[in-house]
């Protein structure tokens, strides 16, 4: 018969109650938030005693705490919230045009094989034309106002939802249409009740990709002549060497990238809450 000493029963109970913090520590809705934050919050940290210890020069890359005392002074001269309203109302304009077109055509040619015929090859022409090569043109025809950069963030945000849009349409399983038709659903009904729930999750994929671009193509779109934006701060304080804003412009962009990400994954939660792979456990 074995017998167990009392260091090996503390040990057992010891582990048994670890295992358990343990569990309730990754279950943790808060822990759960914090850990994609731990590799940016990771290199930060590495970063400032980087730069502290004059291992990275700052004329070269400038310190987080240098990139937080310039948003401090931009934010209290007006400066900074001014453009990131102005940035935002541009990509917001530009992905209600540019989505609003490509849902519409994606769903034309989904639904209708003549109007693909007749649009999707130009579509997939267009598509693979840069946005860099556009902006001569885009100049000429618009000026360097806003309604050039309005057009860029459009042409860019458009594809990627046309082709999730058409995508998903042609993807919905005929049966349950055939299925639809026999409980005497219309036209309406079937588009309705099947034939957009059953394209909504390829359409959202669209869209995620599509705030991803909104971002990345008004960066370019705002290096074309502008008095405002985010873009417009990050060429002028190039043009005086103040690295420290043009750093936080590029840490702008990305939060703002982060942010468009959070608000597809709560689209998707939201507009997806009848699919199993999108079921809260």
């Amino acid at each position: 018969m074995k017998v167990s000493s009392p260091a090996t029963d503390f040990s057992s109970k010891y582990g048994t109650k670890k295992n358990k913090f343990s569990l309730k520590l990754i279950k943790n809705p808060y822990f759960q938030s914090f850990i994609p934050w731990l590799v940016p919050i990771t290199i930060i940290l590495l970063w400032q005693f980087l730069s502290s210890i004059g291992v990275i020069p700052t004329r070269i890359l400038p310190a987080p705490l240098a990139v937080i005392t310039a948003a401090i002074k931009l934010t209290q001269s007006g400066e900074l919230p001014k453009n990131i309203g102005i940035s935002s109302l541009r990509a917001v304009s530009g992905f209600l045009l540019g989505g609003s077109i490509g849902f519409s055509l994606g769903l034309l040619n989904g639904i209708s094989p003549i109007a693909e015929k007749l649009l999707d090859t130009s579509m997939q022409m267009l598509r693979n034309i840069p946005n860099l090569a556009l902006i001569p043109l885009v100049i000429l025809w618009f000026g360097i106002g806003d309604e050039a950069r309005l057009f860029l963030v459009s042409l860019g945000v458009m594809f990627p939802i046309y082709l999730n849009t058409f995508h998903g349409i042609r993807s919905v399983d005929h049966g349950l249409i055939e299925m639809g038709k026999i409980y005497g659903l219309n036209t309406w009904g079937l588009f309705w009740r099947i034939i957009l729930p059953g394209a909504m999750s390829s359409i959202l994929v669209g869209v995620r990709f599509s705030l991803g671009i909104m971002w990345l193509t008004l960066i370019v779109a705002e290096t074309i002549a502008a008095d405002s934006g985010i873009g417009y701060m990050a060429t002028n304080a190039r043009e005086f060497m103040q690295t420290d804003v043009v750093v936080l412009s590029i840490v702008i962009y990305a939060l703002f990238g982060k942010l468009a990400d959070i608000i597809a994954k709560a689209l998707e939660n939201y507009w997806l809450q009848w699919n199993p792979s999108y079921l809260k456990g």
